[in-house]
């Protein structure tokens, strides 16, 4: 059933994370369909980010499956109130995962974390909108600069994943899964966002901005090839449509 895996720094595979993979991954088998493009463009070795973009909070189940089975460990920063979940918190915590404790002294912990774990050759996943798109058609929607930052301090490749079906699988605002019919969990690889030019110089507020926003686009392209239509012109902002942040 597993493949091996390359060691990847010091990433700590443990009991839960075993767990979780002996359970899910046979449900997202038989429940769900699997339709992958362009993981040649995955790296196999070294350390890189993962950028996607979020439309159900059963996004990461899928997205560990694609990760995982392209022959690296996934390690994602997720919200911090998760790692104290029943069960949740568990795989979470004991797979080494990274608590992100948003609008705190704490908050800095995940960028250091998340630098440190790609330095050391590990395969670090971030949804840069932070939360479940709030975009009515499900395009990504304004980002914070925290994926940005993190590139930019590392140097290393930065991969954008376009996904999509798990919005069927667990729409927006519903807590069971829709299992029946099958649905597809579609993911599309596209080619390393440039952010060469923009390491040249000092890290300003215009420089994130630019690197959020090729990033963001780079998922859209993505996307737009998987949903076969194109994305709205202007990307949409929550704060402008008064529906805030909200949490992953």
């Amino acid at each position: 059933m597993f493949t091996s895996r390359p060691k990847e720094g010091p990433f700590r595979q443990g009991p839960s994370y075993r767990v979780a993979v002996d359970v899910l991954k046979p449900l997202l088998m038989v429940f769900t369909r699997k339709q992958w493009d362009g993981v040649e463009r995955l790296p196999r070795e070294g350390g890189v980010i993962v950028v996607a973009n979020h439309i159900s909070v059963a996004d990461p189940v899928g997205m560990a499956r694609f990760i995982h089975d392209n022959q690296r460990r996934p390690r994602f920063l997720a919200k911090a109130s998760l790692f104290s979940m029943p069960v949740v918190g568990w795989v979470l915590g004991g797979a080494d995962q990274i608590p992100v404790h948003r609008d705190s002294r704490d908050a800095a912990k995940a960028f250091t974390a998340a630098v440190a774990a790609v330095k050391s050759g590990e395969c670090v996943i971030i949804y840069p909108e932070g939360t479940t798109t709030r975009d009515p058609e499900l395009w990504p929607m304004q980002a914070r600069t925290g994926a940005a930052r993190i590139a930019l301090l590392t140097d290393a490749p930065v991969v954008p994943v376009a996904q999509w079906g798990a919005h069927e699988l667990l729409p927006r605002g519903t807590k069971l899964p829709r299992l029946l019919p099958r649905k597809t969990l579609a993911f599309r690889v596209g080619e390393p966002v440039r952010l060469d030019d923009l390491r040249e110089g000092p890290m300003t507020a215009e420089v994130l901005r630019e690197a959020t926003a090729r990033i963001l686009d780079a998922i859209t392209a993505e996307l737009e090839v998987l949903r076969g239509t194109k994305a709205p012109a202007e990307r949409y902002d929550p704060r402008a449509h008064g529906a805030g942040e909200g949490g992953a």
